[in-house]
């Protein structure tokens, strides 16, 4: 909703400054609702559409709806949520709400999308130094859920992975939570809504340089949509349609030169039964080793 409203006020020509003054509003409250940092009511939100001009009663009703929608969400956030998880996060939690499909390039971990439990606590444990106790737990749970909300429940957007194969070489935790990741992502990688890609790591030199990055799409049009890139320590969502777009261009240059669908699962497998036979020599040395 407020891509739609920043959308609409841009068509106006106005600028923020001269919409908070016509509506009596501070700057900094329009500011946070084109950020989405804040929710609108829906009498406000009408009181916008007037100033811009939108007249069309199947839009405004949509709006309005989607405005209701927001404020029940927010309500439901848990407040230990809104304290332990950092703002790019919680917008990005939002916006998968409303996603129709989500392109993630990956470079060094399966994305945390499609980790099993012990996968991603071993994840979350190598921060340790940068979080609490108590942030770790929440970021554990908000990371199943996203895993069920995006690829298990019913209605699930489409998601396209393209992951770098460099992934498949790095043991996480031990080797038995690393084949037990790799088992479930094989299965993920069967479900209708997913396409799992995996980028040879002889052609990833130049998106390899783009660092992690995800593209969620948020309606039939290429052009509504935003990016969401994260790195050891932060984490930014992009508005602007210029960064997007290049984004958007560079997964699908690097998603057409990646394995094919059946290659990639192929090649997740193949390091699934490499671990798993590591394990069982290293299992059956213990057992003829003297007590």
């Amino acid at each position: 909703m407020r891509l739609a409203l920043r959308a609409a006020r841009e068509r106006t020509g106005l600028s923020q400054s001269e919409v908070a003054k016509k509506l009596g509003w501070s700057l900094s409250k329009l500011q946070r609702i084109e950020l989405g940092e804040v929710t609108v009511s829906p009498t406000d939100l009408r009181a916008v559409l007037d100033i811009y001009q939108v007249t069309d009663m199947e839009q405004v009703a949509a709006l309005v709806q989607h405005a209701r929608t927001a404020r029940r969400e927010r309500y439901w956030t848990r407040p230990e949520h809104r304290d332990n998880l950092p703002p790019g996060l919680l917008q990005l939690l939002q916006f998968e709400l409303a996603a129709t499909a989500v392109r993630e390039y990956q470079s060094t971990l399966v994305p945390g999308h499609l980790q099993t439990s012990a996968f991603a606590e071993a994840t979350l444990a190598q921060h340790d130094l940068e979080l609490t106790a108590e942030e770790m737990r929440v970021r554990l749970e908000v990371r199943l859920a996203r895993r069920r909300r995006m690829v298990e429940e019913d209605g699930a957007p489409d998601y396209l992975l393209l992951l770098d194969e460099s992934a498949l070489w790095r043991t996480v935790g031990d080797l038995e939570t690393t084949a037990d990741q790799f088992e479930d992502l094989a299965e993920v990688a069967l479900r209708p809504s997913v396409q799992l890609r995996v980028l040879p790591m002889d052609a990833g030199a130049l998106i390899g340089m783009f660092g992690v990055f995800s593209v969620i799409q948020l309606g039939p049009d290429d052009a509504d949509a935003v990016l969401y890139r994260e790195s050891y320590d932060r984490d930014e969502l992009i508005e602007d349609q210029a960064a997007v777009l290049h984004h958007r261009n560079v997964f699908e240059r690097f998603w057409r030169q990646a394995l094919d669908v059946q290659a990639s699962r192929a090649l997740i497998l193949a390091r699934l039964y490499d671990i798993r036979a590591r394990i069982a020599r290293a299992s059956g040395q213990d057992q003829d080793m003297p007590s």
